[in-house]
């Protein structure tokens, strides 16, 4: 595969991660949470580094030495990366592997008074990030964003060694 195909590749897989979070949210009326938003920014980030990436004119690109060619797909790899970092992460307190921010978890309520669970429950957030929202085949969307990251991950290092 070529590097334009490759980048191409990649920066539609960050575009239809984000297009199937929207639809999840919009259409299947499923809230994100503060860690699923974490995990759509990164999405965005490698959709306009692909962009930039494909609209460079080629007669630019190949003028530039080999390490300026390979930063654009090493940058998309990063954010890539990132959204997989936190899908690990955010798959890991869905399966309350270790505790999630406060801000989006749930407390213990062992030693709770009424009141002060009264307290913490409305002080909760609406969408808690230890919840999965859904799953297909056992796996969470985070733990299904963090598999295809991995996925654009390669695609974009494959279009870093082909700079």
């Amino acid at each position: 595969m070529s590097r334009t195909l490759l980048i191409a590749l990649a920066t539609a897989g960050s575009a239809a991660l984000l297009a199937g979070a929207l639809a999840f949210q919009y259409i299947g009326g499923l809230a994100p949470c503060h860690l699923c938003l974490l995990q759509r920014y990164p999405h965005m980030a490698a959709m306009v580094i692909g962009t930039v990436a494909l609209l460079l004119p080629v007669a630019i690109a190949v003028a530039l030495p080999v390490a300026l060619r390979r930063l654009m797909p090493l940058a998309g790899a990063a954010a890539a990366l990132t959204s997989a970092g936190y899908g690990a992460y955010h798959s890991g307190v869905e399966r309350h592997w270790w505790p999630g921010p406060n801000t989006c978890t749930s407390g213990p309520i062992g030693s709770l008074s009424a009141k002060e669970l009264l307290a913490q429950i409305q002080a909760a957030p609406l969408v808690q990030c230890d919840q999965v929202a859904w799953s297909m085949f056992g796996l969470s969307m985070a733990t299904w964003n963090l598999l295809a990251s991995l996925l654009l991950v390669a695609l974009w290092l494959g279009a870093a060694r082909k700079s």
